[in-house]
């Protein structure tokens, strides 16, 4: 057969003049993506039927499903209650104008077990009805590669997305009014949460966590994350922006946190974590935190601005220890931390350490009590202060002489405007020396002074 160039050419204009003489009216009738999967209405779901479509939508789910296809969902509002997903269900609809509506159950979609889950440009709308604990109105449990991407999830009762054993990947959704915690992970396989906005929680914004200690690597990047609340009170529980507890080797990158209760990024028993380039502010505890039984923790080139304290590295009683605090600006901190804190816990505090750790190339300024902190009683060991600019601060450095501390170089600072002085040593809380940078200032065998350049 004898095809030219020419008769190619003429024969792809003809079929571009037919779509483009194509009626509105065949245009409308072609389904949603009748070319990749199928259209829901085929099985009798109505988009903006007053009626419950759980049964319907359900076999739609299923049967798209077994054929390993996706499932279109046209504009329109989609009465439902509990939906499961089954392995390789595609369910795609237009970003803004699809919805599922919760009309009640213990989770809008779950899957047990199920992989190769998608769901994309759908907007989930829990209606405020309360879950049970432990729920999620997206309810995953042991899947591997479940993406959630594009899609609205607002008014959850309970958690917005609960993932167990789960790996995948939750991206650019908006998550909005939600009764506990917005994304909730145990013991991830794999997972990528990043560029969400979520707005408005009542517990945490995003809780990485472990039933153990252990690897996770849950990476947790560029996200927005504002207005979270501790609803349920405590001491620092709740009210976290993103929380990593028992979980290793989580990397927390370029997210913006604004007006929390508690802390931006709360690292509990999290070795290696990496929390940097993030952006702080508004936040009424200690705004970046690696605490209790940890090893290795980076907080690298942050900026905070407003909070009870900046960074806190601490629990060496627990084994919390090794960390680089680098690159980090610190400002405007609050006098007092939340209800809710021991009484007379520290606040206006720029950057607390205890043990094995360098604190290098920090901007601090306007800091109520302290620019920086190394040690708390005899929980002090190898810390090294160099090269830091603090400015404004009550006491620039304070250093723990207590009985049992350990060694702390303090080398190549610009500490000013510090009136009850530059480097101080202290019992716990209590400054109990003069300033040890000033000349024929006492010796204090574990704390080394270099060069700082101080201007009082």
């Amino acid at each position: 057969m004898d095809v030219n160039r020419r008769h190619l050419i003429g024969a792809s204009a003809a079929g571009v003049a037919g779509a483009l003489a194509m009626s509105p009216e065949a245009a409308r009738a072609a389904p949603l993506t009748s070319a990749l999967g199928r259209d829901v209405t085929q099985y009798g779901v109505r988009p903006g039927s007053p009626d419950d479509q759980t049964r319907n939508l359900q076999r739609a789910i299923d049967d798209a499903a077994r054929a390993r296809v996706p499932l279109a969902l046209p504009p329109g509002v989609y009465r439902t209650g509990l939906l499961h997903l089954q392995n390789g269900t595609q369910l795609v609809g237009v970003r803004g104008a699809t919805k599922l509506l919760f009309s009640g159950g213990a989770s809008m979609l779950q899957g047990d077990g199920a992989g190769s889950v998608g769901l994309t440009g759908i907007t989930l709308d829990g209606g405020g009805i309360p879950l049970p604990a432990r729920r999620g109105l997206v309810h995953c449990l042991s899947g591997r590669d479940i993406r959630i991407t594009d899609c609205e999830i607002t008014g959850s009762g309970g958690a917005a997305i609960w993932f167990e054993n789960v790996s995948g990947d939750i991206s650019g959704n908006i998550i909005t009014h939600t009764a506990s915690t917005a994304v909730v992970s145990f013991d991830a396989l794999g997972l990528l949460v990043s560029r969400n906005t979520i707005i408005g929680t009542n517990d945490n914004g995003i809780e990485i966590l472990r039933t153990a200690l252990g690897d996770d690597g849950t990476l947790v990047l560029d996200n927005r994350i504002e207005d979270i609340k501790a609803g349920p009170g405590g001491s620092g529980q709740y009210g976290n922006a993103i929380n990593a507890f028992r979980a290793g080797n989580v990397i927390v990158r370029g997210n913006r946190i604004r007006n929390c209760d508690y802390s931006a990024v709360r690292g509990n028993s999290a070795s290696n974590i990496q929390i940097s380039g993030n952006s702080v502010s508004d936040v009424r505890e200690v705004a970046l935190y690696s605490e209790f039984a940890f090893e290795g923790a980076v907080i690298a080139n942050n900026t905070v601005d407003g909070a009870a304290f900046g960074v806190s590295v601490c629990n060496f009683n627990e084994g919390g220890r090794l960390a680089v605090v680098q690159g980090n600006i610190i400002r405007n901190l609050l006098p007092k931390r939340p209800i809710g804190t021991a009484p007379d816990d520290d606040a206006g505090v720029g950057i607390y350490v205890e043990a094995d750790a360098s604190v290098t190339g920090n901007v601090i300024e306007n800091a109520p009590s302290f620019g920086i902190i190394a040690g708390w009683g005899k929980y002090l060991r190898d810390v090294a202060i160099t090269g830091n600019v603090i400015r404004n601060a009550f006491v620039g450095i304070g250093v723990s002489v207590a009985s049992g501390a350990g060694t702390v170089l303090v080398n190549n600072n610009m500490i000013s405007d510090t009136p009850r002085g530059a480097v101080v040593g202290l019992d716990h809380a209590r400054p109990v020396t003069s300033d040890l940078s000033a000349d024929g200032a006492p010796r204090v065998a574990q704390v080394v002074i270099g060069t700082n350049a101080v201007r009082r």
